[in-house]
């Protein structure tokens, strides 16, 4: 159902696009999503639309569950306290967030910062999807249960999805790709124990990107 309505938007035309063209491609057919169920949220309040932001060739690949109010205001992906906590994790392990790339399942934030909908996460899926393939990351990190489950199922490993508390951090092998779910950023706002695994959980990313 959603997969027909995107086909539906104008298409832009690149000859032998680069990965911005692509990206830029998911970008227009985004803001024009009329179809989206979250479509009337977005311009009844005035919020843009978060695509992504961070190197189009980045090793690392980080995907969120949905935006929240700061990105929604903004556009831009993990700016609000969650996001200071995400910058926090990076400098900790000496990431340097313009090498990384981060996103969100859904693009568009859901009333009252509730979860995203089982629908609303199919309806966005094809762009996730397609940025997966277009930016090429050896390690896609998954920022909650939303992602994390995400990420499990389409890469067949459904028999790996369980609560996120017991597989926060664990290293999923596919070839020459590696799915570490991790908690939101945002569950260590006020939980010092969710802060100290995510510290833990950087580390791991650092060394799973030398081996």
């Amino acid at each position: 159902m959603f997969q027909n309505s995107k086909r539906m938007v104008k298409k832009l035309t690149f000859k032998n696009p680069s990965k911005r063209d692509l990206l830029k491609e998911i970008k227009e057919e985004v803001v024009n999503f009329k179809e989206s169920p979250l479509y009337n949220h977005r311009t009844d309040n005035k919020f843009f639309p978060v695509i992504g932001e961070g190197n189009h060739d980045a090793e690392i690949l980080f995907i969120g569950e949905a935006p929240g109010k700061r990105e929604a205001q903004t556009g831009r992906p993990f700016c609000g306290r969650a996001g200071k906590i995400l910058d926090e994790m990076l400098d900790s392990v000496e990431i340097k967030r313009e090498d990384v790339y981060i996103t969100n399942i859904v693009k568009d934030r859901p009333p009252e910062n509730r979860d995203p909908l089982p629908e609303e996460i199919e309806a966005y899926a094809d762009f996730i999807d397609r940025q997966i393939k277009i930016i090429q990351p050896k390690i896609i990190v998954g920022l909650g249960r939303f992602s994390s489950h995400y990420l499990l199922k389409k890469f067949n490993l459904e028999k790996e999805i369980k609560p996120i508390s017991s597989i926060h951090s664990k290293v999923f092998k596919i070839g020459n790709l590696k799915i570490i779910p991790f908690f939101h950023p945002a569950s260590a706002i006020y939980d010092q124990r969710k802060r100290d695994n995510l510290v833990d959980g950087f580390k791991i990313i650092k060394q799973e990107i030398y081996k």
